[in-house]
């Protein structure tokens, strides 16, 4: 898991090479001529995954809709059998498994391609795969696949796979607001420059691992934990927590900041610790007052900021990790490091084997 945390800044170099041009200063077109006429004409997005890969879909989710202007869908694939979204016309549906062999994820397309096939042609399947195994049961259930060219994932836990998902995803938010005209070739360029910019902003953040890893021994004995997200960071809530769970057995919950305080805050006390994702941006001024409040019932706060975070911000948090300034639709990606590796040193000191959880295997695909 450790090996494959640090191999994040290459496979995200990988994966951008693969599908963004080096330079963007004369592109005035979607990237992809090919993809472009599978993208055209869409109303509306619809999502399926499960466990880590969903998480990627909620940020999927927000980075078509801020972009694109398209409305999206997303429900886990287990879910949606039990209860298929309500079919709507010239909508793309994109199944997202590092695997590629997911059965939840597998049964949701097809249910919903078979649903579709006997329909008027404006609401015919229209398939997109994103997974790790090109040559896998998804890409020979879909139209066109997104490989997301992470190379092989032994750990159980989503680490470098669901970085290069959350590569893809945007790539193909950025190609959709292309294709619909909804994004100024300006700010293309700026979200190319970031884009290019991240491996070495990845090297950066994995630079803290010592000091997580100092954090880690004063939470080795904790039972409990909460990890806060606002907006588009909600998501990486919910992947912190999951992987907390996953690798260190602590009951650990994600939730997005204003809804906790909604009920979830009566559990907390001084031996239930908080994680918060805080970045200086619009949610920034809320998730404050939500830690003070955190923080008045005694919990001890990690915060994940950016370095122009304030003073009076840095003195509520019993450790601060601070990440290097990024654009804001791209803090997840770098948000999610430091719960990668706090959730692996945990596991370490704990004794456990984090390469191999108890009741949990991964698809044999992935190995």
């Amino acid at each position: 898991m450790l090996k494959e945390i640090h191999d994040q800044p290459q496979a995200v170099q990988v994966c951008l090479e693969h599908y963004l041009p080096t330079s963007y200063s004369a592109l005035h077109t979607p990237y992809s001529s090919s993809l472009t006429a599978f993208l055209c004409d869409l109303n509306e997005v619809h999502i399926f995954a499960c466990g880590s890969s969903y998480h990627a879909g909620l940020i999927a989710q927000y980075w078509i809709e801020q972009l694109a202007g398209i409305p999206v869908r997303i429900r886990s694939g287990s879910e949606f059998q039990e209860a298929p979204l309500p079919m709507s016309a010239n909508t793309l549906m994109i199944g997202i498994t590092q695997s590629g062999e997911t059965a939840d994820t597998l049964n949701a397309i097809a249910l919903d391609k078979q649903r579709r096939a006997a329909q008027s042609p404006a609401f015919q399947p229209h398939l997109l795969g994103i997974t790790n195994q090109p040559a896998s049961a998804l890409s020979k259930l879909v139209d066109w696949t997104l490989p997301t060219l992470a190379g092989t994932e032994i750990g159980v836990a989503a680490t470098k796979t669901f970085m290069n998902q959350l590569i893809v995803c945007f790539y193909l938010a950025l190609e959709l607001a292309l294709v619909c005209q909804a994004i100024a070739h300006e700010k293309i360029q700026i979200h190319h420059a970031e884009l290019y910019a991240l491996p070495a902003k990845i090297r950066a953040v994995l630079e803290l691992e010592i000091q997580i890893k100092n954090i880690a021994q004063e939470w080795v004995n904790q039972q409990h934990c909460i990890v806060l997200g606002r907006g588009i960071n909600r998501a990486i809530a919910l992947e912190g927590a999951l992987k907390l769970k996953e690798t260190t057995y602590i009951h650990a919950e994600g939730y997005g900041a204003g809804e906790f305080m909604h009920g979830p805050i009566a559990l907390l006390d001084a031996r239930i610790p908080v994680i918060a994702i805080a970045p200086t941006d619009s949610t920034h001024a809320a998730m404050i007052a939500n830690l003070r409040k955190v923080k008045s019932h005694g919990s001890p706060i990690i915060g994940i900021l950016t370095e122009d975070a304030a003073p009076e911000t840095i003195s509520l948090l019993d450790h601060a990790l601070i990440l290097p300034a990024i654009a804001n639709p791209l803090f997840p990606i770098l948000s999610v490091i430091p719960l990668q590796l706090l959730a692996y040193h945990i596991a370490v000191q704990r004794g456990l084997n984090v390469d191999k959880p108890r009741n949990i295997t991964k698809t044999l695909s992935d190995q």
